[in-house]
């Protein structure tokens, strides 16, 4: 699928998003080893999202429609049944891993696979707690999807995180439900907490101290009815368009502020974005408020260490919106980027030079010079739902028309991307 985004003057409006995504996930996964009937509003519209629909269904649990909430029977911590056939997580890393974690706990064998992209990302950091839990897994060459998970009893574990994870943090203590005694994870970077404030909303004991969350093991998880906020990843699209265009001004009301993921606005601002938080309030144990932003000339920044980990899905439209900012963008630390849905250096590089944008890539980074012009080009998202969206972003300021090569990739995270991004256009 092609799109073509025209140059807009300016972008006006309010705009409500689809549900966070990382939210979404855990709220699906331990909505189904909860008793009872927990009720979803605002489910995440993704393809990432109901790919983990999809795969508790095949567990056994059933998920329906109530209007535009989802009804979810759980099953119980003991209640999973075996698939009858390989689950199939498309192009969701959050789907793969985190599930995992459950799977491991399972009388059965599962086998989880994906997409051509998630074949090619490494599950080692998953593999390696899961196998120390006393979970059998077999990988392709060790390390890739497909996983053949060889399910059954786990033992409790205290594990240290090589590399900040939220994902893989979620994977252990998910298992951890499953054992008899605590499982601990720790972590010398804090990465975002949603998995921690479900688990306390379905019932779970969690402990946070010094780095460190404790999960209690074979707790009775409770049927809830929650809400999903925004999801603030997909917010930075429209803000970086805020920021680009001049006259902007944008509204997003509901979105997700969970302080471990402030990040990006406080990013912003120091830059010197005009945003605003009003009307904060608090979801399912999620802070939640609107966000206001006008356009602005942004004044650039570095992103290296803790920073770089805490916004890497974010990079990729940053990239953009360093190339028109007045002192640029410097990225270090950022070699993960290369394992993403597709190597996010390489493509921001590649959509960048498109557009005759300067760019200097180094192993783990890169660094964008400010004050400069997008010309139209055709551009790819060379099948990455972020590199699609960021790049239709930039495509608002080029000089003509450009065109979203594979465009349908934004349905990964969000399918209403595109209309969304035209209503606002003025």
């Amino acid at each position: 699928m092609v799109e073509t985004i025209h140059p807009a003057g300016s972008l006006e409006g309010v705009i409500r998003l689809p549900g966070d995504k990382s939210i979404s996930h855990r709220y699906a996964m331990l909505a189904s080893l909860a008793e009872g009937v927990s009720t979803i509003h605002n489910y995440s519209s993704g393809a990432d999202c109901r790919s983990t629909l999809v795969a508790m269904g095949s567990l056994g649990v059933r998920i329906e429609a109530a209007g535009a909430a989802l009804r979810i029977h759980g099953a119980g911590l003991d209640g999973l049944k075996a698939p009858e056939t390989r689950f199939d997580a498309g192009n969701s890393g959050s789907t793969i891993r985190m599930l995992s974690g459950i799977l491991a706990a399972q009388p059965f064998t599962s086998t989880l696979e994906g997409d051509e992209s998630l074949s090619r990302r490494p599950m080692g950091r998953i593999i390696a707690p899961l196998t120390a839990m006393g979970a059998r897994i077999d990988a392709r060459e060790g390390k890739f999807p497909p996983l053949t998970i060889h399910g059954g009893r786990l033992q409790a574990i205290d594990y240290t995180l090589p590399v900040a994870s939220a994902q893989v943090k979620s994977c252990v203590l998910f298992a951890g439900l499953f054992c008899e005694g605590s499982t601990t994870v720790r972590e010398s970077v804090a990465t975002r907490d949603h998995s921690e404030i479900a688990l306390r909303e379905f019932g779970a004991q969690v402990e946070t101290l010094r780095g460190a969350v404790t999960v209690a093991g074979r707790p009775r998880l409770a049927a809830r009815e929650l809400s999903v906020p925004g999801d603030l990843s997909s917010s930075a699209f429209f803000l970086v368009a805020a920021l680009l265009r001049p006259g902007s001004r944008i509204l997003i009301e509901g979105v997700g502020l969970n302080p471990t993921r402030s990040a990006l606005m406080d990013f912003l601002a120091q830059g010197g974005a005009p945003i605003r938080v009003v009307n904060i309030g608090q979801a399912s144990g999620e802070v939640v408020g609107d966000i206001q932003i006008e356009s602005a000339r942004w004044r650039g920044g570095l992103l290296e260490k803790s920073l770089t980990a805490a916004l890497i899905d974010e990079i990729p439209v940053l990239a953009v919106l360093g190339a028109a900012s007045r002192e640029g963008l410097l990225v270090r630390d950022a070699a993960e980027l290369r394992v993403k849905e597709t190597d996010r250096i390489a493509t921001v590089a590649e959509n960048l030079r498109r557009m005759g944008v300067q760019i200097e890539v180094h192993p783990d980074g890169f660094a964008v010079p400010g004050n400069q012009k997008f010309q139209a080009a055709t551009l790819d998202s060379f099948g990455d739902h972020r590199i699609a969206m960021a790049f239709s972003v930039a495509a608002l300021a080029a000089g003509g028309p450009c065109e979203i090569q594979n465009a349908e990739a934004a349905s990964v995270s969000f399918p209403e991307f595109y209309a969304m991004l035209r209503a606002l256009a003025v």
